[in-house]
């Protein structure tokens, strides 16, 4: 009881507060026990409104802004997904629960096995764990591969790669924390035609850089 309760507060004075009101989403927070994906060291630390340190320097996004980029994907059933940077596995089982398949990609190995065995002890079957650094985009494999409905990055980049960009649909989605710390954007880019894209920048945040993250050039004229 003490867990739900926790869980109940998490959703209920961290997340609709941050204006996460889709019910679609607080039910999969509900449904998808991020208590399941915590290391073990930090199992006390499950709902607070904190990153949660994994191996490598890497970490678990805080809880409600796991939400709302939950929220910004505006995911539908028949989408296929794909994650850069794996990390335990939480944010590829929440997007699992709507979307056709996520393919989630991991440059550190002993991540890549944490997220597999996670998904896997938690049966979730339509996410693919890849290794390989996926920081400026993904080719993919067969029927996982580009172009895709939405691209979410769970770690920062100080500029979006032109890679990254030609990888979505026209129609398709790209979530991703953009810029330098301490400047961060979450924000929303939507291919509109070939050679066209719509960015919306949602709000400010500070997260961990992608390993290997393109850096904009600094030479000038």
């Amino acid at each position: 009881m003490k867990l739900e309760q926790a869980r109940h507060n998490m959703i209920e004075q961290q997340i609709r507060t941050w204006d996460v009101l889709d019910q679609n989403v607080l039910q999969t927070l509900v449904d998808v026990r991020r208590e399941a994906f915590v290391p073990a060291a930090y199992q006390s630390l499950a709902f607070v409104d904190t990153e949660i340190p994994l191996p490598h320097g890497q970490q678990m996004l805080s809880p409600k802004l796991e939400a709302r980029l939950l929220q910004e994907a505006a995911l539908q059933d028949d989408e296929l997904v794909v994650e850069i940077g794996a990390g335990s596995g939480y944010m590829a089982a929440l997007l699992a629960r709507h979307a056709r398949h996520v393919v989630t990609v991991e440059i550190d190995p002993e991540l890549k096995t944490l997220a597999q065995n996670n998904l896997r002890a938690y049966g979730i079957e339509n996410v693919t764990v890849e290794l390989g650094d996926g920081a400026r985009g993904w080719p993919g494999h067969g029927a996982l591969s580009v172009p895709y409905d939405v691209i979410l990055l769970s770690g920062s980049v100080p500029t979006l790669p032109a890679t990254l960009l030609s990888q979505v649909k026209i129609g398709g989605r790209i979530i991703a924390v953009v810029g330098e710390a301490p400047v961060m954007s979450a924000c929303l880019v939507t291919r509109t035609a070939e050679d066209a894209w719509d960015t919306q920048k949602l709000f400010e945040t500070n997260i961990t850089p992608l390993r290997n993250a393109e850096r904009p050039s600094s030479f000038r004229l």
